[in-house]
């Protein structure tokens, strides 16, 4: 049977490594509270670990969701981590929205092992992972890709090789530099209807018939209508992303205006309280400085 271990079990890991485990993989997890790890365990087919160490020994794959940079270093290059404690041969795969720069990092690191190391962020939010339908975008060699992308077909609807090691963080940047866009346009358009006095649904119902539908008019524009904003990924967390944009966009000369402002955007809304939010939260920005 084949052994996945899963570090990380966030709204996003906690039902990624429930697809792997009821897809029959052997699936045993770790997480930083254990209450969690146990929580799962007990939902799913699978073992609570104590330690990372115990969760990677003798893994076919190992996959990891957790916050940043830094956790990154802290769950693979400790002492006790990913990277000293998995089997040579193990497949690594790192589904953690975090910039290029450690993915080339970790993926050296993992090779003096004889480990290869796939950098794997995933879009679709909590709903996605829950669903089984992530969009993964995936940097690293082919060969590895090639033997882990049916696991991840378990959890991803479009798993995708992108090019070599940090290609799949460079992708999840432009998605980020993207939706930050749409998010704003949405916002100033609903809140330009607001302000006319217009019957803002009917005025999404036929707009979204032609060319400004978009996923976000589809399936936030009713929720930021009425005021709900805890439906997904959150505005410390788009934060995080968007610096990592900017961050590399200044190494490679890319004029990010919109981004940048957006950015600034995120931080009156954080300043308003908003920092667990989700991202369609822009508009309460334009209702309060109207």
């Amino acid at each position: 049977m084949t052994t996945a271990a899963f570090i990380g079990l966030g709204v996003m890991g906690y039902p990624m490594a429930g697809h792997l485990a009821s897809a029959g993989y052997n699936v045993r997890v770790w997480n930083r509270t254990s209450a969690k790890a146990e929580q799962w365990a007990s939902e799913y087919r699978g073992t609570a670990c104590k330690t990372i160490a115990e969760a990677v020994e003798g893994a076919d794959y190992v996959m990891t969701c957790v916050g940043a940079d830094k956790d990154l270093v802290e769950v693979f290059q400790g002492e006790d981590g990913i990277i000293a404690k998995a089997p040579e041969g193990a497949i690594l795969i790192d589904h953690t929205t975090a910039s290029a720069g450690i993915a080339e990092r970790l993926s050296a690191a993992a090779a003096e092992r004889n480990q290869a190391f796939i950098d794997a962020p995933v879009s679709g939010g909590q709903q996605g992972a829950e669903n089984g339908k992530l969009t993964v975008m995936c940097g690293g060699p082919e060969s590895a890709f090639t033997k882990a992308k049916p696991v991840m077909d378990h959890y991803g609807r479009a798993v995708t090789l992108m090019g070599p090691v940090g290609s799949g963080q460079k992708t999840k940047m432009v998605n980020q530099i993207a939706i930050a866009g749409l998010v704003q346009g949405l916002s100033e358009a609903l809140h330009f209807a607001e302000q006319a006095g217009m019957d803002v649904e009917k005025v999404v119902d036929v707009i979204s018939k032609g060319a400004a539908q978009s996923w976000q008019m589809e399936n936030r524009s009713g929720t930021m209508i009425a005021g709900e904003f805890n439906h997904g990924f959150a505005v410390d967390w788009m934060r995080k992303d968007l610096g990592f944009c900017l961050d590399e966009a200044r190494k490679i000369n890319a004029s990010l205006p919109v981004t940048a402002l957006v950015d600034q955007f995120y931080a009156d809304v954080q300043s308003m309280g908003g920092n667990r939010w989700d991202t369609s939260s822009l508009i309460q920005r334009l209702r309060k400085f109207r």
